[in-house]
């Protein structure tokens, strides 16, 4: 995993806002390596989210360069080379579950057999191949996100871009989550980038870790995470695991002392 899949540049992020401007990212470089999981965590409020979303085109650096895959965000996003899962499932209540992930093929005009045929292969991807005629509240909180990955996965992008999306599930469906994340990973080879506040969850998903500083955010340490693969559930009684918790949580610590 050498090839840099998407690289941040020098990237700084300045909004207009009333009173003045805020000044959410500075001076941001990071190569996210194809393939990898990388995650993003630091303090509330230090750009994580800022700076995913200037990676999915959702937002247009100040200055700087945002590059996927050799291509500018805005052609990544136009050649469809990302998907995005959130922090609330965001799914459409009135439409049922298969009909939910079948969306983004829907707008892009294809086919309905396709359409069905695909959502059903990223449904059975994620366990939920037998809900597909449900509506999404007739399921649970950790089973509606898995419905949103099918569908951010659905066009078979390379990459994916999640934002705390296990952030309001409790900590045994949070735990389950993570192991149906990296299956899915395996199974799709997919490059995702993981914006979290959890020290835990970083050491235990991530192949590498970010931590940034307070705002203006920075990356002020990338720290490799040197676990076992596959990863299981006993992984997290692995003394690596604490040792991993222990190292993000002391450089999250020196962020604290430093200001």
């Amino acid at each position: 995993m050498t090839e840099a899949a998407m690289t941040l540049g020098n990237v700084s992020m300045v909004f207009d806002a009333d009173g003045g401007s805020v000044h959410a990212l500075e001076g941001v470089s990071l190569d996210i390596r194809d393939g990898e999981l990388l995650s993003l965590i630091g303090p509330s409020g230090c750009g994580k989210s800022t700076l995913l979303r200037l990676l999915g085109d959702l937002l247009v650096a100040t200055s700087g360069s945002v590059t996927v895959r050799g291509k500018s965000a805005e052609q990544a996003r136009l050649d469809r080379d990302y998907g995005m899962v959130f922090q609330a499932a965001t799914l459409l209540e009135w439409r049922r579950v298969a009909a939910n992930v079948e969306l983004p093929l829907e707008i892009m005009g294809v086919e309905p057999a396709e359409r069905k045929r695909r959502a059903a292969e990223m449904l059975d991807l994620v366990g939920l191949g037998q809900f597909a005629e449900h509506y999404p509240w007739q399921l649970s909180g950790g089973m509606q996100q898995r419905v949103s990955i099918a569908r951010a996965l659905v066009f078979h992008p390379s990459i994916l871009l999640m934002d705390e999306p296990f952030g309001a599930l409790d900590e045994m469906t949070r735990e389950r989550m993570q192991m149906e994340l990296l299956g899915i990973q395996e199974k799709t080879g997919t490059t995702i980038v993981f914006v979290t506040h959890s020290i835990p969850e970083a050491a235990f998903l991530s192949d590498r870790v970010a931590v940034m500083s307070r705002r203006p955010g920075r990356i002020t340490e990338v720290i490799d995470i040197d676990l076992a693969q596959p990863r299981v559930f006993d992984t997290r009684e692995d003394p690596d695991f604490f040792a991993a918790v222990t190292q993000v949580r002391e450089s999250l610590r020196s962020i604290e002392e430093a200001t």
